[in-house]
């Protein structure tokens, strides 16, 4: 078993998603809380960020939010982490939340959602990195990505072995499990 503090969440800050994907947000924050790993995410209050966040400190558990100055400006930052670092831009958030993580897991969102997993995902592909990445397909939101990546191994755009570099489990549990039980 591996030694993860910190594990950083990947979401959406949409207002208007499914209560679906609220309730597994929240849900996964319970857990990560339970487990007394720091989460590290996108430091909004809004969307599924804000059910994460909130659902790791019903279970008394430390968050740690990242937020990029345009954001903070918006007045959408959870101003009741742990500890919220405001960054330059987005360049310098997502180097903070790759320094300050252990493990990522994605949950349903939308583009900056997905660039910030491909980003984690490429960089596990070079090497650059050996942290555990894993999706959360809430009622099949990652079907369509999971057949892009066949369709890249099957059109020789990337390998075989890019399958061994993420997992994509059903829910909180399972993703955590991947995490915990990742070489």
């Amino acid at each position: 078993m591996n030694n993860i503090k910190s594990i950083c969440v990947f979401c959406g800050s949409s207002q208007s998603a499914d209560e679906r994907y609220k309730k597994i947000a929240t849900e996964l924050g319970q857990k990560i809380g339970k487990r007394g790993v720091d989460l590290v995410y996108g430091g909004a209050s809004i969307g599924l960020m804000g059910c994460v966040a909130r659902g790791v400190h019903e279970e008394k558990g430390k968050v740690i939010g990242i937020l990029p100055e345009f954001f903070y400006t918006k007045d959408i930052g959870y101003l009741d982490a742990d500890e919220l670092i405001v960054t330059r831009d987005m360049r310098e958030r997502k180097a903070n939340i790759d320094e300050r993580s252990d493990a990522f897991i994605v949950l349903p969102g939308g583009v900056g959602t997905l660039e910030e997993a491909m980003e984690i995902l490429s960089m596990r592909q070079l090497k650059l990195t050996d942290k555990p990445l894993v999706f959360i397909n809430t009622g099949g939101f990652y079907d369509k990505l999971n057949e892009t990546f066949s369709a890249m191994i099957e059109q020789n755009f990337a390998k075989e072995n890019i399958r061994k570099m993420f997992g994509i489990t059903p829910d909180p549990k399972s993703a955590l499990e991947y995490i915990f039980n990742s070489p």
